[in-house]
């Protein structure tokens, strides 16, 4: 397999594009797939559709490629609904799942939608639990036996960095809490066996490294052993055993179909399907070595050519995910500079300059191509700009 695969995306031209960790771009075929199934299978089959094109049947059959992408087997992985809504699933059976159990972990490297969600559950529940937050250096050392479950997000969504999944799985489950990681920033870019940590649940999304698009649905994995014992309290319809028996009690399918709310977004489910078209034949050990290849001579250079800014990620690849991030104070309006040039990455507060590496669509000519231009941003002071500070509500 060679890497990059620059023909199979549609990156504008004079872009060079560090934010597939925020936003994929768009792979080509995503379009004429869509122009299909609005042409063809909804303006011609109309209804008829759910079975003959069997829409009923995508979120599975996409979860299941999904599956290959995070080391786990078919029948585990149900895509659909948004990362939160995931969230919610998973924490709300692993809390049932340890009834007699109150606190939940988490770490203040966790993406907020994850914390939120658990105070959203907590008042909820209203039953005496308790969210607990660490830095991340303290997840292991907080682990004990009073969880319910431990909850945590593989890659830092900030600075990149990776928490040891095997490790900090196996000292939850020694202490008898849940294990339930959140791989938005890992699927895609990292090695993760999923299945081989043996945590309980998974969750993540796919507009960022499987670059299906804004609002893209995202997945949730149980683990096969404990699919039936799940308890699915968002219950609608969709995850019910016989939908359409319409009976009037909720009786959950017995397996990963349980996991499923709503009506299934079909267009959506239907891009993200040709979108993962472009990993196909696609080694992950590849794709991660190449990613560290590329960050690392970002980060020599950077730090060679631009003083000014400081590294936040780990310095060892090893404990990075696929993307680097720089602080600086004036790191949004140096950001809005960079886009204005044609480097487009992104800013997380307060300080936080962030740039993705995805070497399907990247290769070292773009790496030092951006860093000209970072560093004309920053030798010529670019950045000083009143239209450069005005803040967007996306940062």
């Amino acid at each position: 397999m060679t890497l990059p695969r620059k023909a199979l995306f549609d990156v504008p031209d004079g872009v060079i594009y560090l934010n597939g960790n925020s936003l994929g771009p768009l792979p080509r075929g995503v379009a004429e797939r869509l122009t299909q199934v609005v042409r063809d299978e909804w303006g011609k089959e109309l209804i008829k559709g759910w079975n003959t094109c069997d829409w009923m049947g995508l979120p599975q059959r996409v979860g299941n490629r999904i599956a290959g992408l995070i080391g786990a087997p078919k029948g585990s992985v149900m895509t659909g609904d948004t990362l939160t809504i995931k969230v919610f699933q998973a924490l709300s059976a692993a809390m049932q799942m340890r009834p007699e159990r109150k606190v939940i972990l988490s770490d203040d490297g966790n993406f907020p939608t994850d914390l939120y969600m658990a105070e959203g559950l907590i008042r909820l529940r209203d039953a005496g639990y308790t969210l607990k937050v660490v830095p991340p250096e303290e997840v292991a050392a907080a682990i004990d036996d009073t969880l319910a479950a431990v909850m945590l997000t593989e890659v830092d969504y900030r600075t990149g960095r990776k928490h040891d999944m095997a490790a900090i799985t196996r000292k939850a489950q020694d202490a008898g809490a849940v294990m339930i990681w959140d791989l938005a920033h890992s699927a895609g870019a990292v090695e993760v066996d999923i299945a081989g940590s043996g945590a309980e649940f998974a969750v993540g999304c796919t507009y960022k490294y499987l670059n299906a698009g804004p609002g893209a649905p995202a997945f949730i994995y149980v683990r096969p052993d404990l699919i039936g014992q799940a308890e699915p309290f968002l219950s609608g319809w969709m995850g019910h055993d016989a939908p359409f028996a319409f009976d009037l009690g909720y009786r959950p399918a017995p397996d990963i179909e349980r996991m499923r709310v709503g009506t299934p977004p079909v267009l959506q489910l239907s891009a993200l399907d040709a979108a993962l078209d472009a990993w196909d034949g696609v080694s992950l050990g590849d794709v991660r070595a190449a990613s560290l290849a590329l960050s690392e001579r970002f980060i020599a250079e950077v730090e060679a050519r631009c003083p000014d800014l400081r590294l936040v990620s780990p310095r060892d690849g090893a404990l990075r995910g696929s993307q680097v991030s720089f602080a600086f104070e004036h790191g949004y309006a140096a950001m809005q500079a960079l886009i204005a040039r044609g480097v487009i990455g992104d800013f997380r507060a307060p300080d936080v300059m962030r740039f993705g590496f995805t070497p399907l669509y990247l290769d070292e000519g773009d790496v030092l191509a951006a860093v000209d231009i970072l560093q004309d941003v920053m030798d010529n002071r670019l950045w000083d700009d009143p239209a450069h500070r005005k803040v967007s509500r996306v940062t």
